[in-house]
């Protein structure tokens, strides 16, 4: 669904450029290693998204926020939106190919203060996004022990298995972004695989499936609210949630080869891609389903896992859990890599505390290694609740959302009010530039809103949705360090200046 210069009608042809030389136009000198391909920095983004992991892993969630019907269509739905705010991003990020992504991109097209606060909503998206991500593979890891062993899934055992996963990950990321690269071109196919492999196994299988009509229309209430409209709204957090990641590859795009069209068409390939295949797998694990309650009170903690037991016994739900697992670690690591460029690139702007530590780059592997250990730290931090309340971890995967998805809208909004003063890049939109990206605009706003709400009934210190909250102490936060660093901070100008140049060489080390 790529649309480039050359092909809409109405449409310029933009010269290509030398990427590195289009960098230093923009102000920075190239640092990264520049060894990721087209399908490199699509595979990033679909890793990231993760359909295995997303879909998975909130499935329980989604079976009590309007069940079947409400996780079908608000798939297609939200995918549909998804896509036209993924195209309008990409569209910016052709003209913006920085590590820095969209705060870089905020700050050229408003100013310092809209760079700033879009800066701390994205990071904020992209660690809860880790911590996300990685506690999910730690449950359905449990589950998977608690089935083969008997090991019984306790916050406190979840919580160590946590921690080793995002060791494994920081490890795994300080190789260097070829062996990410080819970590996430794996990655793409072990997920387009395991999906075949997944459904094809639950279609001949099971001797009973669901009619379609329970998996199209059945709706299912278990929040406490009354109103359906409500809880449908709510039930679009699975989705949501799942279709949250995709600025990846904006923030490899120093490291990616022609980064001002591949990392453009990556976002637009990875939402597309990942639209099609998720609804497939929804439609096939709905299908499966052999005792709806059962499931969603299941020994396990995790109500998938109980489908594909109930649905193929003990060992066929250990192999298609084994192929779940593996898609859960491919989407952390991933997601580590994209938190860790956000924080280089937010430090080389001196807009983090310790920003000289933060942006150091390794000689050897022309990685941030210590914003790929700034990543995963900050990211065990912020499932700490998770050991407390059952509920901390759909707030954390609120934080993700309420905090990555506003910061996707502020490039486009910004790109729209600029006006003709935008100068675009070789990948645009030509004339639907600006339909896609007030749908774009619209639909983040009101995801906004919803996703703030509370998510059940009564609301208790327990049942509390804490992502307003999140929300609010990040934006607190970041407006109290605004008036400490606010003379630091600052992209630099056009090709940059001889200080900048100067510090930027010295954080290699």
């Amino acid at each position: 669904m790529s649309i480039s210069a050359s092909t809409p009608s109405g449409t310029e042809h933009v010269p290509q450029k030398d990427e590195e030389q289009r960098l230093r136009e923009l102000g920075y000198q190239p640092v990264l290693a520049r060894r990721m391909g087209g399908f490199g920095n699509f595979a990033i983004s679909f890793s990231v998204i993760s359909i295995l992991s997303g879909c998975m892993t909130l499935y329980g969630f989604g079976m009590s926020t309007g069940g079947p019907a409400v996780m079908l269509w608000g798939w297609a739905g939200v995918g549909l939106f998804v896509l036209c705010v993924g195209m309008a991003l990409a569209e910016v990020t052709s003209a913006y190919p920085t590590s820095g992504a969209l705060y870089y991109m905020a700050d050229r097209l408003g100013g310092r203060k809209w760079g700033w606060y879009t800066g701390w909503l994205n990071l904020l998206g992209l660690l809860g996004a880790i911590a996300g991500i990685d506690y999910g593979a730690a449950l359905f890891t449990g589950a998977l022990l608690n089935l083969q062993w008997g090991f019984d899934p306790t916050p406190g055992s979840t919580m160590l298995i946590f921690l080793c996963i995002l060791l494994l990950h920081a490890a795994l990321n300080l190789f260097g972004v070829r062996l990410v690269s080819v970590l996430n071109s794996v990655s793409v196919w072990w997920h387009l695989a395991g999906v075949a492999v997944i459904v094809t196994v639950l279609a001949v299988v099971p001797s009973n499936h669901q009619s379609p009509s329970f998996v199209f229309t059945e709706f299912v209430n278990g929040t406490g609210w009354e109103n359906p409209v409500y809880v449908a709204a709510i039930g679009l957090l699975l989705a949501q949630y799942t279709f949250c990641g995709y600025d990846a590859s904006a923030h490899l795009s120093e490291e990616t080869s022609n980064a001002s069209v591949t990392a453009a068409k990556g976002i637009v390939r990875a939402i597309w891609v990942s639209w099609i295949a998720g609804f497939v797998l929804l439609a096939g694990l709905t299908f499966a389903i052999q005792d709806y309650a059962g499931a969603q009170n299941s020994a396990t903690g995790v109500p998938p896992a109980q489908i594909l037991i109930d649905a193929l016994g003990t060992a066929g739900a250990t192999a298609m859990l084994l192929i779940v697992i593996a898609a859960q670690l491919f989407c952390g690591n991933a997601e580590v890599a994209a938190a860790s460029r956000m924080v280089f690139a937010f430090s080389r702007d001196n807009a983090l505390p310790g920003s000289a530590l933060w942006r150091r780059v390794s000689a050897r592997t022309q990685t941030p290694v210590p914003a790929v250990w700034l990543s995963v730290a900050v990211a065990a931090l912020l499932a700490v609740p998770s050991l407390y309340s059952a509920t901390a971890y759909g707030a954390v995967t609120a934080i993700n959302v309420i905090g990555i998805t506003p910061a996707y809208a502020i490039p486009i909004y910004l790109k729209l009010r600029a006006g003709d003063r935008f100068e675009r890049g070789p990948w645009h939109l030509g004339r639907w530039s600006k339909p896609i990206g007030w749908i774009a605009v619209a639909w983040v706003a009101v995801v906004t809103v919803i996703f703030l709400l509370p998510q059940s009934s009564p609301v208790t210190v327990d049942s509390m949705n804490y992502a307003s909250i999140a929300l609010a102490v990040v934006l607190v936060l970041a407006t109290v360090w605004w008036f400490v660093a606010r003379r630091s901070y600052s992209t630099p100008a056009a090709y940059g200046n001889a200080r900048e140049q100067a510090e930027i060489a010295e954080g290699i080390v």
